[in-house]
């Protein structure tokens, strides 16, 4: 058992527009994103499997030829080995769950987000 409090973690300012806070144990990773209007996550996949749970804001999402718009108290699920782009409508945040965790955002090897695009 592990007792996680995120006031307790803090933001981790990825750039100017993008900062998360993460917590993991064993083979769930969960991510809070605070996102500013108008950022962009280039295409990327991953092996991992993704839940996103919007809470306030919207993002926009582009895969599998389709574009998703995902607001409050809205999911969307990316299996793993899908290339997506999401863009930030409005400043927003929520969360991600992954399966496994991302190695890449824990050992600071996501290049991909640490570019800003507005």
């Amino acid at each position: 058992m592990k007792h996680i409090k995120w006031d307790d973690i803090p933001f981790e300012y990825v750039n100017d527009q993008f900062a998360r806070k993460i917590a993991w144990d064993g083979k769930i990773m969960i991510a809070r994103t605070d996102v500013a209007r108008g950022y962009v996550v280039p295409p990327h996949s991953h092996h991992n499997e993704q839940m996103t749970f919007v809470v306030s804001g919207v993002w926009r999402f582009q895969l599998e030829g389709r574009t998703v718009d995902v607001g409050p108290n809205e999911m969307i699920f990316i299996p793993a080995n899908v290339v997506h782009t999401v863009e930030a409508v409005e400043a927003l945040v929520a969360y991600d769950i992954f399966t496994p965790p991302r190695e890449d955002w824990l050992n600071g090897e996501d290049a991909y987000l640490r570019t800003a695009t507005a």
